[in-house]
């Protein structure tokens, strides 16, 4: 049985909680749900303070992917119909970055389809990383398995923080993609940190997966020491592998926020994919629930809410950006 009032004194103290506490947080239920957001809220007040962490991101380069991720509208396997296009122009990525800005977000992320970018859209994205970088925005990257000397390249033209999910437990990684391993995962997010990145690398819940595997992954991130956590609802897409899932109910995906943040109480917990789909109306909980950060606008493949809604939300929750 878990004992809230020992949670908490035990994470404000500055210790980390057990795998076997983590596990006792899922039997959470019913109206003592509000009991355990009550304390993630606390936990992320004390820790992360009165700020809320926006970013923003832009698809640039969709489809014609070689990996077989079943949740995913741009895989090999996929039948969704998708937009499908190369590398956008260096204009039109920074005409977006300059609309983030405008909105006050302080991290703009490029994002590309397939295993690993080629070496010329690799040199083409680090004159764009330059370019965002000088209008003042702080720039990001999500481009695959990369290794160190490509890293490397991005860090030296301004990168500041590198994105690369884990997605689910090691245990169930092969139940969702055969195309490349966990340990290949795992290789990248090394070799971000060795050239000196910040690290973003979180997962997506409502794959099937079970308690046991969210727990799982959240301690493969402790390990590894990322700075922000993304969470991420499966939306089921007509025509992927998984596009007869079920949408989480909206408190298990608030539940799954509290467990994050309990376990990983001092790093950025940011909402991501599949918010409003599954939320709804309970998004407004998300500072509630222990996260400090999310991502505004549109995602890779489906819509996402506004900036301008989102900097209301913040707002009415007594934070700013």
């Amino acid at each position: 049985m878990v004992r809230i009032k020992h949670l908490e004194e035990l994470i404000l103290k500055g210790s980390a909680i057990t795998k076997e506490e983590a596990a006792s947080i899922t039997g959470i239920s019913g109206s003592n749900l509000f009991n355990l957001f009550a304390l993630a809220d606390k936990i992320r007040s004390h820790f992360r303070g009165d700020i809320a962490n926006l970013c923003s991101i832009v698809n640039a380069k969709s489809g014609s992917c070689s990996e077989n991720c079943s949740f995913c509208a741009q895989s090999s396997q996929s039948k969704a119909e998708i937009d499908t296009y190369p590398l956008l122009k260096k204009e039109l990525i920074i005409q977006k970055a300059r609309e983030a800005k405008r909105f006050g977000i302080k991290r703009f992320s490029l994002v590309t389809s397939g295993r690993k970018i080629s070496r010329k859209n690799l040199l083409d994205i680090a004159e764009v990383i330059t370019a965002i970088k000088d209008l003042g925005i702080i720039p990001c990257a999500s481009l695959g398995l990369l290794c160190e000397d490509e890293l490397s390249v991005l860090k030296a033209a301004g990168l500041d923080r590198y994105h690369h999910n884990l997605e689910t437990s090691v245990q169930y990684f092969p139940q969702i993609c055969s195309t490349h391993g966990y340990a290949d995962k795992i290789r990248t997010i090394h070799a971000a940190h060795s050239v000196g990145l910040s690290l973003c690398s979180g997962g997506i819940f409502g794959l099937g997966e079970t308690w046991q595997d969210r727990v799982e992954m959240a301690f493969a991130l402790r390990k590894l020491n990322v700075d922000s956590v993304p969470i991420n609802f499966l939306i089921p897409i007509k025509g992927t592998a998984l596009g007869k899932n079920k949408l989480l109910h909206p408190f298990e995906a608030l539940k799954i926020v509290s467990l994050y943040r309990l376990i990983l109480p001092r790093k950025e917990i940011r909402i991501c994919g599949g918010r409003m789909q599954v939320l709804g109306e309970f998004n407004s909980m998300i500072f509630l629930a222990g996260a400090d950060g999310m991502i505004t606008g549109n995602y890779l493949t489906t819509f996402g809410r506004s900036p301008e809604d989102d900097l209301k939300l913040i707002k009415m929750y007594g934070l700013r950006i």
